[in-house]
């Protein structure tokens, strides 16, 4: 039998321990973050995101990963000042974790294996080959920034490539039609 992502633990940014099921009966976009990542600024969007539809019941949930080119060498309290400072953010953030790799967190295991293939792959992927970064999974997250939409019943109903952004009609589509279930 699969876990459900919302029974897994996971640790908020100030160490409270906790599963994904404290969000249930909300959709969940769980995106992997990174603060010092040419996609950094898609906090602004996602913030945005939050904030125009989380009375219909989204929540954007932040894990910080240390996985690409140690684009988040922060503390927990550092990524916290970061985002609240520089972008307003006001959704969750939880503890650094792994994404990927022989020390990927049980979550990212679990979301990765039941969505192995990401909406909306662009050119981010010729890009980091350009820079000698292939991936040595097809499942496995690609880059910062990679979103994965979770439904209020926990069950995992889309994945977005990094480069598909909070305003990308596809990922809103899927938001908007998880909001309606």
């Amino acid at each position: 039998m699969t876990t459900s992502p919302l029974d897994i633990p996971v640790k908020t940014a100030d160490g409270r321990q906790t599963t994904l099921a404290e969000f249930r009966g909300r959709v969940m976009l769980v995106v992997n973050v990174a603060s010092k990542c040419g996609l950094t600024v898609q906090y602004e969007g996602l913030e945005k995101l939050f904030e125009a539809k989380r009375d219909e019941g989204l929540v954007v949930l932040a894990f910080p990963a240390n996985d690409f080119m140690g684009q988040e060498p922060g503390t927990e309290a550092e990524i916290v000042e970061f985002c609240t400072s520089t972008y307003d953010v006001k959704f969750p953030i939880f503890a650094k974790i792994s994404v990927k790799g022989e020390a990927i967190h049980p979550l990212y295991r679990s979301l990765t294996a039941t969505v192995p293939e990401a909406i909306g792959e662009g050119p981010m992927r010729d890009r980091l080959k350009g820079y000698g970064v292939v991936p040595d999974n097809a499942a496995d997250v690609l880059w910062n920034f990679e979103k994965f939409l979770i439904g209020r019943d926990g069950t995992v109903a889309a994945r977005f490539a990094p480069d598909v952004t909070a305003e990308d009609a596809r990922l809103v589509s899927a938001i908007e039609k998880e909001l309606a279930r």
